[in-house]
């Protein structure tokens, strides 16, 4: 099978171990990838076929090798979906300066972690639906299943890869209900699979944010809570910020008192642009 050797240059301050050590406790992904020294190996679906990434770097130079994308535009997609997986564009010092008292010892634990979201924010539309009201465990039982359902897997040096199926390969099956185990979330699911293929993920990316969250909420099952979680750690859009209690205990946790959800807002009113950066870092800091 083809396989072929890439750089990407990731905006500094960078530092791929604190990228590999949240890819490792992300419940949400465990298991569906190889996380140790200094490497990362993932499957992504990409144009329609699976590819194995291997992920390493030193610094701002961030080493990948394909394995199984045919031609020059799945290459291509491929590189797009690590790039924008690892934030790599992301460049945090305007952020760093904006921080206050408290926060200052996470920005010095945390210098150079650019956000790892979920490999694609459909992945992420997916698990929010899963997810919702819903004890962890179940969830992730329902994903894996959803993945061994469509056979999504990439072997290689005697293990297998999981990835996530396309929207096009959920909105095609006719037992979804059966496979994960409820038949409202499997509605949800297909329908929001669906209305999906009709959206563009560039636009998503690049659109005005209020447009963006619009035509998320536009997708069945998927409400401003979800909407929000999303665009944050889908579409790598921080203009939010979530304020439910894991997030309140994060918080909490970092500025020594208890906090409430106005008293949380006006922290967030400092970092303006990234405040959803900064309520990853509290929760990240963990």
């Amino acid at each position: 099978m083809t396989s072929s050797e890439h750089q990407l240059t990731a905006a500094a301050p960078f530092d791929f171990g604190l990228s590999l050590r949240f890819v490792g406790g992300f419940s949400p992904t465990a298991g569906e990838q190889q996380v140790g020294s200094g490497r990362l190996v993932k499957a992504l679906r990409v144009g329609g076929e699976t590819v194995l990434a291997e992920v390493s770097a030193q610094g701002s130079a961030v080493d990948v090798r394909l394995t199984g994308a045919r031609g020059d535009a799945a290459v291509e997609a491929a590189l797009d979906r690590i790039r924008f997986f690892l934030s790599l564009d992301d460049e945090l010092e305007d952020f760093y300066a904006l921080a206050d008292d408290a926060f200052r010892p996470v920005v010095e634990r945390l210098y150079g972690y650019h956000q790892v979201k979920f490999s694609s924010p459909w992945e992420n539309v997916a698990w929010a639906i899963l997810s919702q009201r819903t004890p962890r465990a179940v969830a992730v039982q329902a994903k894996a299943a959803l993945i061994e359902r469509t056979g999504n897997l990439f072997e290689a040096d005697g293990i297998v890869y999981p990835a996530f199926p396309d929207a096009e390969q959920v909105a095609a099956l006719d037992d979804l209900a059966e496979v994960i185990g409820n038949v409202r979330k499997a509605g949800y699911l297909q329908g929001a699979a669906r209305r999906w293929l009709d959206l563009s993920e560039t636009e998503l990316r690049e659109a005005p944010y209020e447009e963006a969250k619009e035509q998320l909420l536009s997708l069945p099952g998927i409400g401003p809570w979800s909407s929000m979680f999303v665009l944050i750690r889908g579409l790598g859009r921080m203009d939010e910020m979530p304020t439910e209690k894991e997030f309140l205990r994060a918080a909490a946790r970092v500025y020594g008192r208890a906090l409430d959800e106005k008293e949380l807002i006006q922290l967030s009113e400092r970092y303006g642009p990234w405040r959803g950066y900064w309520a990853h870092y509290l929760r990240a800091d963990g």
